[in-house]
């Protein structure tokens, strides 16, 4: 309970200040840099844990294989590889080959020695909400509400459950508050989500992709439904990078969210113009 109060502290400045852009619970994305982060001191620390005190950290990035960093090492000019997990609790060493490569032989590429880039926060930005279909979302709340709330959301994010969850009673405490879900999975992220989301899809069941946030087993797809690929393309189409977006009634683009009085917030600050 008081990790949501900061975070709601946190999103009310935010929204006082005119940031671009508004995180609450966070968001999953397909860029994983956008959501995790190894500083150069978390790896030194990595590095003593592991009882390695003569050997420096030289580089950090992006792993090829999702959910790992590449970090570089030097331990008296000999040079190495470690493989750390998202976690920061998990460590490999070895070597990664991509059978891919170019020269189709399949071969180490070799590390690079720089420091990983700092993240730098979007611009903030609006989308045409004319432009995003709704007769395939599921819809929470009364329909006929005035102040119109587009969620892009995906069956396995766990930030989509949290938010989910605050949605409902938004409703409950706002009839003048609408969510339009649209079932968008990240699929190099979440391998399920895809098939999950076509059977949501394909039963248009907002108890379907409830059960599913509870973890309970959902059944397979019964139709071929185009919906979700559908979804997919629009958000490329439109940028959208991550779960949950929420897309405020004036088209204001929200990554992530927070509890149910952050988010009645959100909407009142980005009314529908006219309304």
């Amino acid at each position: 309970m008081k990790k949501i109060y900061i975070a709601s502290a946190v999103l009310a400045l935010t929204l006082l200040l005119g940031s671009p852009r508004v995180y609450g619970f966070g968001g999953c994305e397909e860029d994983c840099a956008k959501c995790h982060s190894l500083e150069q001191k978390e790896a030194e620390q990595i590095l003593l844990q592991m009882k390695a005190t003569d050997t420096k950290v030289t580089g950090i990035k992006m792993s090829p294989v999702r959910g790992l960093w590449e970090v570089s090492t030097d331990k008296g000019g000999r040079r190495d590889i470690l493989y750390v997990g998202f976690s920061k609790k998990q460590v490999m060493q070895g070597t990664i080959t991509d059978l891919d490569a170019a020269n189709g032989s399949g071969q180490q590429k070799a590390p690079e020695n720089k420091p990983a880039e700092s993240k730098k926060p979007a611009d903030a930005r609006y989308i045409e909400t004319a432009k995003i279909p709704l007769g395939d979302a599921l819809v929470l709340g009364d329909s006929n509400a005035v102040q119109k709330v587009i969620v892009f959301t995906d069956p396995d994010c766990p930030y989509c459950a949290m938010i989910h969850s605050e949605l409902k009673k938004v409703v409950v405490e706002k009839s003048d508050i609408v969510f339009y879900l649209k079932l968008m999975p990240l699929t190099k992220m979440h391998p399920d989500a895809y098939w999950k989301a076509k059977s949501i899809a394909c039963s248009r069941s907002m108890l379907l992709l409830e059960e599913n946030f509870e973890k309970k087993p959902i059944p397979r797809p019964s139709c071929e439904s185009p919906v979700i690929d559908e979804n997919i393309k629009l958000g490329v189409e439109i940028g959208i990078t991550g779960t949950p977006t929420l897309i405020m009634p004036d088209g204001f683009v929200v990554l992530g969210g927070g509890n149910a009085r952050v988010i009645r917030d959100l909407v009142s600050s980005h009314q529908k113009k006219g309304s």
